[in-house]
C-alpha cells in the first residue's frame, strides 16, 4: 500500500536546528514515501534498521543517520494507504533519555 506521510514539517524543524542531519532525513523520507507496505514486518524489512515499539503501541522507530538520531512514529494500516505520523524526533542520546522516563510510548510533538 501507498505511504501517507504525516507532519513532514516536524521533520523540517528539527533539521533547522540540526543541520548535519538534513541530507540523512531527506533520504529517509524519500524511502518511507517510496514504500509499499501491506503490513508492519513490510517496514522492518524494508528498514532493517527500524523497530516496533511492543505494548501495542502501533509505533516504530527509524534510527536515521548512522544512528545518530531518532524518530518515532505511529502506524496506521488503511484500506488503501499506511498512515505514518511522526510522533518525535531527536538524538540518540535524547532518545535514551525519553525511554529511561518509559515515554516512548506516549510522546507527541
Amino acid at each position: 500500500m501507498r505511504v501517507h506521510l504525516i507532519k513532514e514539517t516536524t521533520v523540517r524543524n528539527f533539521v533547522k536546528e540540526h543541520a548535519l542531519s538534513k541530507a540523512a532525513f531527506e533520504d529517509r523520507l524519500n524511502n518511507i514515501k517510496q514504500s509499499d507496505w501491506d503490513k508492519p514486518a513490510d517496514i522492518l524489512n524494508y528498514f532493517g534498521s527500524a523497530d516496533l515499539l511492543g505494548k501495542s503501541s502501533n509505533r516504530i522507530i527509524f534510527d536515521i543517520g548512522g544512528n545518530k538520531y531518532r524518530m518515532i512514529c505511529k502506524y496506521n494500516f488503511g484500506r488503501k494507504e499506511v498512515h505514518i505520523f511522526i510522533c518525535w524526533i531527536g538524538t540518540h542520546h535524547e532518545y535514551d533519555r525519553l525511554c529511561s522516563k518509559n515515554q516512548q510510548y506516549t510522546v507527541k510533538i
